[in-house]
């Protein structure tokens, strides 16, 4: 275990259901590994159920607050995990989207894998930046005004917050890495 996230608390936003569990459980496992403190956010304060695959039912967790009940000052990054219908219901949660909205406002780092960036989308977050994704968005990236680059993780500084993006689940250990990475740079 390392301490490059010491005292940095990490939100993960997720839909109540639907969320790929690995691309959950890995970036939560490196930012605890980095000695950070992952904090579980999700539109109800209600069971989440994940899935494996996009459509096999996996995992179940807890979130620890319901995302219209914290701020983005209370966390020094955030984590959007994918699936498909993950990021399909974020969008249609206005908190949430706030929330996004909020966190890139302050100049936090924001790290999205696989189908998360429908989430920047809807955020309106991706004009003018460079990112990558699960390649059925390139098309969704590219009409928001962003730049779609097939790359296994890419990191984009542009709009005043660093966002940290990956394509699949074969990305999550380079993804982890550079996210952790980025994470412990941002002030």
């Amino acid at each position: 275990m390392s301490d490059e996230l010491a005292g940095k608390r990490i939100a993960f936003l997720v839909a109540n259901a639907g969320v790929e569990e690995a691309e959950l459980t890995r970036p939560w496992q490196a930012v605890h590994d980095a000695g950070g403190e992952p904090i579980l956010l999700a539109p109800q304060k209600d069971t989440i159920q994940a899935v494996s695959h996009d459509t096999e039912a996996a995992g179940t967790f807890d979130p620890d607050h319901a995302v219209g009940d914290v701020s983005a000052e209370d966390f020094a990054a955030l984590i959007l995990p994918g699936g498909v219908a993950n990021p399909d219901k974020l969008r249609l949660v206005p908190e949430a989207v706030a929330f996004v909205q909020a966190v890139a406002a302050a100049g936090k780092p924001i790290a999205a894998i696989c189908h998360a960036p429908w989430t920047l989308v809807e955020a309106g977050l991706v004009e003018g930046k460079t990112l990558t994704s699960w390649p059925s968005l390139q098309t969704d990236i590219r009409n928001a005004g962003g730049d779609w680059r097939d790359e296994q993780v890419f990191v984009c500084p542009e709009r005043g917050f660093d966002l940290v993006t990956s394509r699949k689940p074969d990305d999550l250990d380079a993804f982890g890495e550079q996210l952790v990475k980025t994470f412990a740079a941002a002030s």
